[in-house]
This record gives C-alpha cells, sequence and structure tokens, in this order.
C-alpha cells in the first residue's frame, strides 16, 4: 500500500485505485452465481442449426394467427362479412334477378365466396405496413434466417383466414339452401383453387403495403382496384345481360374467370378450362409481385 492510500485511509477518503478494486470485488461477489451458467452457455461448441425456409415460415405463420389469439375482435370479419353478404344480396336481389331467392342463391354464392375473401386479403398489406411503422421487420432483417420468410408466412397465415371464411360462407349457404350439384369434390376442389388464387392476390398488398407510407393510403388503393374488380364482374348478373363493351371487359377479369371455374366446379359443369386459366393467372401474380416485394422490403428497410 502507498503513503498516500495509508493517509487517505486514514483520513476516509478513498482513491480511485481503492474504489475499483472494491467495485470489481462486488462484481465479482454478485456475479459469481451467474458466472458458472456463462462458461456452461459458452462451452457449447455447437450452434443451434439455422431454420430452414419452410421452418422459418411456419413460424412467422404461427406468429400471425397468434394475434387473433391476442385481437379477437378479428374474427367479426371472418364471420360477419360473409353471413351478411349473403344475406343481404340474396333476399335483396334475388327475386328481381332469378325469380326466387333460392334459385338466386345457387349462382350467387360462389361469387360471393370469392367477393369476401379478396376484400380480406388486405389484411395481409396492412399487417406488413404496420409491422414497418413499429421497426418490427429491422429486428426480422437481423435474424439469420430467409429472409422472404417474413412474407411467405404472413401469406401462409392468411390463408387459413381465407379457408376459415369459405367454411362460414358455405355454411351459411348450406342453411339458407344452396345445393352444390358437384358433391362434396367440386366444392373442395373450387375452395383450394379460391385458397390459391387468393394466396397469389394477396402478394398485390404485401408490395402496396410495403409501398405506401399510411394506411389510410392502403385503404385507398384497394377501394380502386377490388372494388371494381368484383362488382365489374360475373359475381351478381350474367355478362350477357350488358352491353357489349362492358361484356367483353367483364369476361375477361380475373375475377370472372376464377368465379365462372368455382361455379363450374360446386355444379359439376366442368371447369377445367378456366381452372387452368385461373392457375396461370396466380402463377403470374406471384411472379410479378414476389420479387416486388422483396425489392420494396430491401428498399424500404
Amino acid at each position: 500500500m502507498s503513503r498516500v492510500e495509508a493517509e487517505n485511509r486514514g483520513t476516509g477518503v478513498k482513491t480511485a485505485g481503492t474504489l475499483s478494486r472494491e467495485t470489481d470485488t462486488r462484481s465479482d461477489s454478485g456475479n459469481h452465481g451467474a458466472a458458472p451458467e456463462k462458461e456452461k452457455v459458452l462451452s457449447r461448441g455447437e450452434r443451434p442449426e439455422r431454420a430452414g425456409q419452410l421452418s422459418a415460415s411456419l413460424t412467422f405463420a404461427w406468429r400471425a394467427l397468434l394475434k387473433i389469439k391476442h385481437v379477437p375482435e378479428q374474427l367479426s370479419d371472418l364471420t360477419a362479412f360473409p353471413i351478411m353478404f349473403i344475406l343481404l344480396f340474396t333476399y335483396l336481389f334475388g327475386g328481381a334477378l332469378a325469380g326466387s331467392p333460392g334459385q338466386y342463391l345457387q349462382y350467387l354464392l360462389p361469387g360471393i365466396l370469392v367477393q369476401t375473401v379478396l376484400m380480406l386479403t388486405l389484411y395481409t398489406g396492412l399487417s406488413m405496413n404496420n409491422d414497418i411503422r413499429k421497426g418490427v421487420l429491422d429486428r426480422f432483417r437481423s435474424l439469420p434466417i430467409w429472409q422472404p420468410s417474413v412474407l411467405t408466412g404472413a401469406l401462409l397465415a392468411d390463408a387459413v383466414r381465407y379457408a376459415v371464411v369459405s367454411v362460414m360462407t358455405i355454411g351459411t349457404g348450406l342453411i339458407l339452401g344452396f345445393r352444390p350439384e358437384g358433391g362434396a369434390i367440386g366444392v373442395i376442389l373450387a375452395v383450394f383453387l379460391l385458397l390459391i388464387f387468393a394466396f397469389s392476390f394477396s402478394w398485390i398488398w404485401t408490395a402496396v403495403g410495403i409501398a405506401v407510407r399510411t394506411q389510410e393510403t392502403l385503404f385507398t388503393v384497394n377501394f380502386l382496384i377490388v372494388f371494381p374488380l368484383t362488382f365489374i364482374s360475373n359475381i351478381f348478373v350474367d355478362p350477357q345481360t350488358m352491353p357489349g363493351w362492358l361484356e367483353a371487359f367483364v369476361n375477361v377479369n380475373p375475377v370472372s374467370i376464377l368465379v365462372s371455374a368455382m361455379r363450374d366446379l360446386m355444379h359439376g359443369t366442368g371447369g377445367a378450362a378456366t381452372a387452368g386459366w385461373s392457375l396461370l393467372i396466380s402463377a403470374g401474380l406471384i411472379a410479378i409481385f414476389g420479387p416486388l416485394s422483396m425489392f420494396l422490403l430491401r428498399k424500404r428497410t
């Protein structure tokens, strides 16, 4: 011990060196219990295996589904929309357009199912936009994972929602008198075709949700795209009753092609050709908006 330290001890004054040694002593005593745990962790020679593409996608899909658990109000969209649309259009327009609500329901239900699901695809973009604004995606990008899994996981979770909506809509239709002549196989094939198309259509809102700054803008873009595609289609009326120029547009509308394929499958009147065109359109949407979404994500974040 130096003479200065001895004098300071006598006067009760502590030097920087004395304070440092006392701090180290307290730190060592406080971390004595944690030290073995650190050594145990650091002594492991192997790192955890990196999550594969499927595993990472399923993890993010589960994350998206857990949001329903914490915000159960989201289920209102899955239950209220299909029931409200079927009751509203069947009993409001059925008698005027088809002679009876029951007969009109056979024509309307596949179209209402498509309209309801396509309107719900907006939530993919809303979720992505919300994660970007809160900085959550910045954290995900710092992880050693397959980066597209952030997007594909959210889209897979939305596919589960679309399946729930399909069950609700068809179940309501069966109660009201919908009788698909194609049987259970035709209905399952029609729903499967719808899920593929909705999955590909959701990529549009993924790209838009990343590109726009606010959710209000996203709602506006959705209104400008989804409403013309669904209402200027064959969902509600036969295109043959329309003017020639409008009928030409309706016949090439991707929504009309999908609805025609689903009607044919549900009622057992074929549908192979229109289903093929619908699958081709779905592949085109993924090929365009999938890479575009990843490009916008890298640029935005």
